[in-house]
């Protein structure tokens, strides 16, 4: 498969690159994306949620009322979870809600939602980018030239580059990230995602 390699501009370079099958043209399977997604989301989760249960509540123990002879229900406590400002019952307790995934299964998520998007054309490769200063007006200026000004965009780069990863910061719907920490969950949330050049072939390397 061959795409036309752009400009930061948006303007055709005239070249295009080869992109390997095994990872951007393969059956998506869609159960691995949805383990993997599921597993990032499960790890942003702090899990330090708590509620206190009768045993924690601090008040009296002292029996409220008499047993018998008022018409009413048995009280032992007014910390019972049946009055207000009782503890409760089976309350969220803290907890890690991380979990293991396996390193194929993972990199068959992130080849199946880099092959959605070359089906859903939302891939485009670019030649370099770079800044002389972190400048917000920069990254917008390039966003207008490949038409994703109003769009989720996801760019992709070999390495770490700070002026580029600055200049996007304040944008809502902008990401640059590297192929090292890009992810199925990010992949799937843009609406376009931006591949460097020098990105494509660490990308197929990694995920071959």
């Amino acid at each position: 498969m061959e795409l036309a390699v752009l400009k930061h501009n948006g303007e055709d370079t005239g070249r295009k690159i080869t992109l390997s099958d095994e990872v951007f043209a393969i059956e998506p399977n869609d159960h691995a994306i949805y383990l993997d997604v599921k597993q990032f989301l499960a790890n942003q989760r702090q899990g330090t949620h708590k509620s206190k249960e009768r045993n924690e509540i601090a008040g009296s123990t002292k029996k409220i009322k008499k047993q018998k002879g008022t018409g009413g229900a048995r009280a032992g406590s007014i910390k019972s979870p049946l009055f207000r400002g009782g503890g409760r019952v089976f309350g969220p307790k803290p907890r890690d809600y991380s979990f293991k995934l396996n390193k194929k299964l993972k990199q068959l998520a992130r080849k199946s939602a880099l092959s959605y998007k070359v089906k859903e054309n939302s891939l485009v490769v670019l030649e370099s980018i770079s800044f002389d200063s972190p400048k917000t007006k920069n990254y917008i200026s390039f966003l207008n030239g490949l038409a994703l000004t109003d769009k989720k965009s996801l760019l992709v780069l070999p390495e770490v580059n700070k002026n580029v990863y600055l200049s996007s910061r304040n944008l809502a719907k902008a990401k640059v990230v590297t192929v090292d920490s890009l992810n199925t969950y990010e992949l799937l949330n843009a609406d376009s995602l931006v591949l460097c050049e020098g990105a494509v072939s660490k990308l197929e390397t990694i995920l071959s």
